[in-house]
């Protein structure tokens, strides 16, 4: 491993522990379902950055964005959960 890639491992481990955070408020104030399912994503990307951290961070960028009501999906409002 090249010391540049340890530096981008950091990033992510970094922006993982953020969420890891940001999760963890959110989940107090949902109802159970709401709460497996954010969970369960969460657990997904830290899993993910361990095999392809490229991916991870894309789709970290996705949970957060969802977290901060970001999301740039028109029709949000309209699609069923979990699509």
């Amino acid at each position: 491993m090249a010391a540049d890639d340890r530096l981008d491992d950091d990033e992510l481990a970094r922006r993982l522990r953020e969420a890891h955070r940001r999760v963890s408020a959110v989940l107090t104030g949902l109802p159970d379902d709401e709460k497996e399912r954010l969970a369960r994503r969460y657990v997904t990307i830290c899993d993910l950055a361990k095999h392809d951290p490229v991916r991870a961070a894309a789709r970290l960028d996705l949970l957060l964005a969802s977290l901060d009501g970001d999301l740039d999906t028109p029709r949000a409002p309209e699609s069923t959960p979990g699509d």
